[in-house]
């Protein structure tokens, strides 16, 4: 009942909007039912038995109807037809809120999740996310069709409810109390039902992280012959599946067989006790036998639609409980301050630790505008992370970034990022044209943007030559590209919007040595008008900054730049040592 309620409140106008059509197809319905009586009371010349037909009469006759057989059916018809038609329009509007309430919760999981904490996103498997978008939302919005269907038979019950107690209170009265009393004894299948649908959906938030994992590494994997054992457990996941799955089937068919033979004896009951006990007229246990097995069915399927929303409601819990933890760890976003790059970036007694790790201790570093920086050591010092820290993706534990003088935590972090291009380590392209890799989607962006930003990155040369051009389909991952030319074509990604600062993750550590170099003279180039940083272990990008610093300890040293060596041969052994101190 708490999945029930709390779809009503999430989208109460819509909710109501359905409630008050259904209320209105019940009234319809009922209404006609009440000609059912007088109709059979006619048909069989009995009206000194029946004090509710005669009623009925009166009431027909008061407002100017002649309750003849023909104006009896009329009646009755003409009630479904309008029945019909409202439960037409509360169904089409049903429909269209399933459709909104998917499209709500996967937005708000995806706001929620782009607005948290660099650090929590790092901790969400990718397979887990997007089976919440996918599937657990889908089910989660069929769970609010399945609720409103509840309702709309819990308003039928009471029409037909309301109905039957006016012919007979004693008999309608009894057949409910058995009728409720059934059902909770088989209240059990739908926990068991409840219990099936939660495994399934903590096994397909399992199996599709695994199968995501598993399709990112599936080259290597393959190359090992070592698919197998990915496969064997992949297998595992889905039999485990399968069975949660199978025991959800057996519940629901369990309920459906049992529902049938208890209808048919409390019919057959309610029938015995009419006839022999309260005596009622043939009309009366004629209308009474349509209405109690109408009721009887109802409140069957209330309960096997109340089953369903068992089944599929975990799937909104999953998912709401994942929003409420992505909220959680939100970002910060005090700072208001709009960013400047004028001067430089400052790093100043900067101490920063994941968990029991300190990463950071007192680290000092400085930046000039329009220069190309290399922060090289060795795997696990922290080289990423300091990029993290540039781009306010990470806060410090202590200490403070200046940006031309100002605390990063004063300035807007959204305008900040404005400023920024970023090329990841591992750069992941779409499978799409190059055109859509550089723009991605971005609507204040064209096709000028583009071939600016390939020129920038030494790339428009091969884009231009190839028969397609801008519209060349790059292929899954990229991989109809070279190296090199992946490489570039997220350069120029990363220079579309005309970032002031450009942060480089090992953007050469996978190349060539002629597309190391192609690189490196593409940095130095737009070294002239952006501030560019890049972390690297590899001697060509090391020698080819203007400043170089190593990271060690939680510190950061700056190495002396060959350029700034008067004697030939000195100069030589800084190159080297430049190169070379990211492994000592």
């Amino acid at each position: 009942m708490r999945t029930l309620y709390t779809y009503c409140m999430l989208f109460p106008r819509r909710t109501a909007y359905v409630l008050v059509a259904l209320l209105a197809a019940g009234i319809a319905e009922g209404l006609s039912l009440t000609a059912l009586l007088p109709l059979l009371s006619i048909a069989v010349g009995d009206n000194a038995n029946s004090d509710t037909g005669k009623r009925i009469v009166d009431v027909l006759q008061g407002i100017g109807i002649v309750p003849t057989i023909g104006v009896m059916l009329l009646i009755i018809v003409g009630g479904m037809i309008i029945k019909s038609v409202i439960l037409l329009m509360a169904n089409r509007q049903v429909g269209y809120t399933v459709a909104h309430v998917a499209t709500a919760l996967r937005l708000e999981l995806i706001d929620a999740l782009l607005a948290s904490r660099w650090q929590y996103y790092l901790r969400q498997p990718m397979g887990s996310l997007a089976n919440s978008v996918a599937t657990e939302a889908y089910r989660a919005a069929n769970g609010f069709e399945h609720s409103v269907t509840v309702l709309a038979l819990v308003i039928q019950v009471i029409v037909y409810g309301t109905v039957a107690m006016f012919v007979s209170w004693q008999a309608t009265l009894t057949s409910l109390l058995v009728g409720v009393v059934m059902l909770r004894l088989l209240n059990q299948l739908i926990r068991a039902t409840r219990r099936a649908g939660g495994k399934q959906t903590q096994l397909m938030r399992h199996l599709l992280t695994y199968l995501s994992d598993v399709l990112g590494s599936v080259k290597s994997l393959k190359a090992m012959a070592r698919d197998n054992v990915a496969e064997a457990i992949l297998r595992d996941q889905t039999k485990q599946l399968e069975k949660a799955t199978r025991r959800e089937i057996m519940a629901r068919e369990a309920l459906m067989a049992l529902q049938e033979p208890i209808l048919a004896t409390l019919i057959a009951s309610g029938l015995y006790l009419a006839l022999s006990i309260w005596e009622l007229s043939l009309p009366a246990v004629m209308v009474m036998v349509f209405l109690l097995t109408r009721l009887l069915s109802l409140l069957n399927k209330t309960q096997r639609k109340y089953q369903n929303l068992a089944a599929q409601e975990s799937a909104y819990w999953a998912l709401r409980t994942a929003i409420e933890e992505a909220r959680a760890a939100a970002e910060r976003t005090t700072g208001t301050r709009q960013p400047t790059l004028q001067k430089g970036i400052s790093l100043r007694h900067i101490d920063f630790d994941y968990g029991t790790k300190p990463i950071f201790q007192d680290l000092n570093l400085e930046i000039p505008v329009n220069s190309f920086t290399t922060i090289a050591g060795p795997s696990g010092v922290g080289k990423s992370t300091m990029l993290d820290l540039l781009c306010g993706l990470a806060e410090p534990k202590s200490g403070d970034m200046l940006i031309d003088g100002v605390p990063l935590r004063e300035i807007n972090p959204r305008d900040w990022r404005r400023m920024i291009g970023y090329v990841a380590q591992e750069n992941v392209l779409l499978h799409d044209t190059i055109l859509s890799n550089i723009l991605v989607g971005a609507p204040d962006l064209v096709e000028a943007d583009a071939e600016r930003a390939l020129h920038q990155a030494g790339a428009w040369d091969f884009v231009s030559a190839l028969p397609e051009g801008l519209q060349t389909i790059v292929g899954e991952r990229g991989g109809l590209l070279s190296g090199g030319q992946r490489q570039r074509i997220a350069i120029a990604r990363a220079l579309a919007h005309q970032p002031l600062f450009l942060l480089l993750d090992e953007p050469t550590s996978a190349l060539d040595p002629e597309s190391e170099r192609l690189v490196c003279d593409t940095l130095k180039k737009l070294a002239k008008d952006l501030t560019v940083v890049a972390v690297s272990h590899q001697p060509a990008l090391i020698n080819a900054a203007d400043y170089i610093f190593t990271l060690s300890k939680g510190k950061a040293e700056r190495l002396q730049h060959p350029s700034e060596v008067e004697n030939e041969s000195d100069a030589i052994s800084v190159s080297r040592r430049g190169a070379t101190s990211v492994f000592r």
